[in-house]
């Protein structure tokens, strides 16, 4: 019946403005909606750093908006918040659940019986805002739903009542008429109060309410001044929220149209609708200013949408980029602490770099890619720090080791020896410990002090208890330096074999001499013993030889550190310098053979030359020492 009435008034009229009201209305709603969705979007928050008292703030916060300012994009807005922290709650929650129960089955040989975990009051406080919201938005969209259905209940009697009016009046009764004015007007007045209705049977409503308005105004050709007056003040109406919509459409050319503007757009045109009928060429021509000043101001925020979403895909190109480079840390592992301390100051960079790109980035391509972003750089802290806490683990370790050593040195000290044997195990002990890693850094300084402490005071020990002997050795020294001296003025023609032994023996017994001059001194006796020998006529070069060699041994066999041992691996070292040489000299030869049938290549030659004749002397001095060797080990 509704839609019957609404296609008989269009087929009588040819048409009615109200058509294109509803039409921008749903025009409105539509872009209404896009603003609700824009205004989230520019919203966007990273809630990947949040932590639980974060996330209890953020909902104590959602839930004071929408008890305050319910609406349906508030609503949505809290949805798509709890649509995005509730996984990242649950994942701390997770998280720590799996640490307490890591550590029970550290503390129970790796069984989960008996465990219990309880959360913390963050916990339940998050449950419970969470539940409170859910409760809010329930509340609010029923509550809703049933102003729909009331109002819609309401506009239908409304137009049972309307259609009664139009249908039962008798236009011969004047008393009747007015009634029915009366009714009519009540029933305007009862329309407006009723609201808009989001429903499918909207439009046909209204277009069935103006059916009936009209077939009321047509039929009461008694009141037809009546009905041009109340045309006449409503096309007064009509012009002012004309005006001031053309007034923001204007505004709207130069400035950016807020939420807070389309709005105030949205407001007057809602004034405007509910407005009854006008004079139909002035309603026209109205209607037509209204709908050109809506094309402006919606025009204008299409274009700004259009240029957020460039926006937004630049602002997302730019963080892909830099999201690229963090992906290769996610993976990163050293041993170094030093490349780890690198790497970091690397991700902190990039990680700046993505603060510093302003802007908003497309929602869903936005979100998945800031969750990869700070995933990958959570990924690489957490792994750097369970590299710092095995280090950790391995520096208790090298301070048990330390500790262990410096007890040694300390018995050491304690004891009193001062051996050889003792000296060279404490210097074996300053080697491991320093071969030993680093240690945790609040007990570095005090483990080095205690073992320095220990050390030191071993070798104080020793010195001051050598001192004489470091006199003695400096006497031997002066004695075998007037030895020498006496040799080398006596190495003369006549020089005899009794006096060379008589040197010898006088050598022998002569005690150590420090450290440092030990080579030198013996050098020295060496050069003067073999000048000695030269001086004696009678014996042949072999003989010479033989006591030259003689001589060498004796000052190795006199030297402290003297051992059988230590004789066979220098043999063997001398044995390879040997052959080695050998091999140079045979290769050397080869390419002189070679050089001998080239025209042009005398400097080539004479560089062989050289390097044959000084591998020679060295095979010779190589040989030379071997033979002190074989004889020393005899």
């Amino acid at each position: 019946m509704i839609n019957e009435e609404a296609n008989e008034i269009t087929e009588q009229q040819g048409g009615n403005p109200q058509e294109e009201i509803e039409a921008t209305s749903a025009q409105v709603l539509e872009l209404a909606d896009t603003t609700d969705a824009d205004t989230t979007e520019a919203q966007t928050v990273d809630y990947s750093t949040f932590q639980k008292k974060d996330f209890v703030e953020l909902l104590t916060k959602l839930l004071a908006d929408v008890k305050e300012q319910p609406s349906v994009g508030s609503f949505r807005k809290s949805e798509d918040v709890l649509k995005e922290v509730r996984p990242l709650f649950e994942q701390i929650k997770s998280a720590e659940r799996s640490q307490a129960l890591t550590k029970f089955k550290e503390a129970n040989e790796g069984s989960e019986e008996g465990f219990e975990f309880k959360f913390d009051e963050l916990v339940e406080q998050f449950d419970k805002l969470f539940k409170a919201l859910k409760e809010e938005r329930s509340k609010y969209f029923n509550s809703i739903e049933k102003e729909r259905d009331k109002n819609f209940s309401l506009k239908t009697e409304l137009l049972n009542r309307l259609r009664a009016i139009v249908e039962g009046e008798d236009n011969s009764d004047p008393m009747h008429i007015k009634a029915g004015f009366s009714e009519f007007k009540k029933i305007q007045d009862e329309w407006k109060a009723a609201g808009n209705i989001n429903s499918p049977h909207n439009n046909t409503l209204w277009q069935t309410y103006h059916a009936l308005v009209d077939r009321f105004y047509s039929n009461r050709s008694i009141y037809f001044e009546l009905l041009e007056l109340d045309r006449k003040r409503n096309l007064q109406q009509k012009i002012e929220l004309c005006s001031k919509i053309e007034k923001i459409a204007e505004a709207a050319k130069t400035e950016i149209v807020t939420g807070k503007i389309l709005d105030e757009a949205v407001a007057a045109f809602e004034e405007y609708k509910h407005i009854g009928p006008a004079p139909k060429e002035e309603n026209e021509l109205i209607w037509q200013r209204v709908k050109d000043a809506l094309d402006i101001i919606y025009g204008k925020r299409r274009e700004q949408l259009e240029t957020q979403k460039a926006e937004s895909e630049q602002v997302f190109a730019l963080k892909a980029s830099i999201a690229e480079l963090v992906e290769t840390f996610a993976s990163f592992s050293t041993e170094s602490i030093a490349e780890w301390n690198e790497r970091t100051k690397a991700l902190l960079a990039l990680q700046d770099q993505w603060n510093n790109v302003k802007g908003f980035m497309p929602k869903e391509k936005g979100k998945e890619l800031s969750d990869k972003f700070w995933g990958n750089i959570k990924l690489f802290f957490k792994n750097k720090g369970e590299f710092f806490r095995q280090l950790e683990g391995k520096r208790e370790e090298n301070l048990k080791a330390k500790l262990a050593i410096i007890e040694q040195v300390e018995t050491l000290l304690s004891s009193g020896e001062d051996s050889q044997d003792a000296t060279n195990e404490v210097i074996q002990l300053q080697k491991a410990f320093r071969e030993i890693g680093h240690v945790p850094e609040k007990d570095k300084d005090a483990i080095y002090e205690r073992f320095k402490k220990a050390c030191d005071g071993f070798f104080d020990a020793k010195r001051a208890k050598n001192q004489n002997i470091e006199k003695e050795f400096e006497a031997n020294l002066a004695k075998k330096v007037a030895l020498c001296e006496q040799i080398e003025a006596e190495a003369v023609e006549g020089a005899e074999t009794a006096k060379l032994a008589e040197f010898k023996a006088l050598w022998a017994g002569i005690g150590f001499v420090p450290k440092k001059d030990m080579q030198a001194i013996g050098k020295r006796y060496i050069t003067a013993i073999n000048k000695y020998v030269s001086a004696m006529g009678k014996l042949s070069g072999k003989e010479r030889e033989q006591l030259a060699l003689q001589t060498e041994v004796d000052i190795l066999k006199s030297r402290g550190d003297f051992s059988p041992k230590d004789l066979g691996r220098k043999e063997n070292d001398i044995r390879r310098k040997i052959q080695q040489v050998e091999n140079d000299i045979a290769l050397y030869k080869n390419n002189l053979e070679f050089f001998a049938k080239s025209k042009n290549a005398d400097k080539l030659r004479l560089d062989v030359e050289a390097k044959i004749k000084k591998a020679e002397q060295e095979l010779a001095h190589f040989k030379h020492q071997l033979k002190v060797i074989r004889e020393a080990d005899r």
